[in-house]
Parts: structure tokens; C-alpha cells; sequence
């Protein structure tokens, strides 16, 4: 089973739609998202394209005008119009926007702690 197959049953995915932006080397992409979870996000992918899949992103997902989550990502996957990414780095107050926003959409804390703890052993 490979990875990206393995964190998709652990980590739930969440539709949520916010206005995003992809940037790498001084490029931005506002970019639509399709879905997040703690692990990571699900994008349209921008035409045209012109990232760098061997190289970091950052990811901005405003939730209103004074809150957004930030966080590093990597490239794991180009498929069917969608790039999908994976976090490599999460502030403390994006991951705690980040919480909140799932756990209000999940509606089972014990879900939401048995997703933390699956995060902290990866």
C-alpha cells in the first residue's frame, strides 16, 4: 500500500472552500481548493502550471480577512486536473485554525484526537 494510499484512510479529508494561494520562487498561483486535512491539501491545478515539483511551496488558505492557515508543503501528486500536496510545516496558530476547522466539520471529537494522534506517529 503505498503512502499517499495509507494517509488517505488515516487523515479524513474535509470539502472546504477558501480562497487560497500556492507560491514557490517568487511565484503565485491563487488556486482553488478542493479538500484538507491535517496532512495536507487537494487543489485544482492552476492553468498554466509552472511549478517546481522538486521544490517546497508555501500554501496561504485565508478563512476571513484576519485568519489564515499557513503552511510548507510538498508536491505529492499530479493527477487528473488536481495536484495534491503534503504539510512538511505548520505554525502553532495555523495548526490551531487548522484543529478547529476540522473538528467542526468532523462532529466527533474522539475522531479528531484518534487523527492527531496518527499524525504524531508519522
Amino acid at each position: 500500500m503505498s503512502e499517499q494510499h495509507s494517509d488517505r484512510r488515516r487523515f479524513k479529508r474535509i470539502t472546504f472552500n477558501a480562497q487560497t494561494e500556492l507560491s514557490q520562487n517568487g511565484q503565485r498561483w491563487p488556486v482553488q481548493l478542493l479538500d484538507l486535512s491535517l496532512k495536507g491539501m487537494l487543489i485544482q491545478r492552476p492553468e498554466p502550471w509552472l511549478g517546481d515539483a522538486s521544490q517546497p511551496f508555501s500554501a496561504d488558505i485565508h478563512l476571513n480577512p484576519e485568519t489564515e492557515i499557513r503552511m510548507d508543503v510538498l508536491l505529492a501528486h499530479n493527477d487528473y486536473g488536481q495536484l495534491g500536496f503534503v504539510c512538511q510545516h505548520i505554525g502553532l496558530d495555523s495548526i490551531e485554525h487548522l484543529r478547529r476547522l476540522i473538528e467542526l466539520n468532523l462532529g466527533d471529537p474522539e475522531e479528531l484526537e484518534r487523527e492527531l494522534g496518527a499524525l504524531i506517529d508519522t
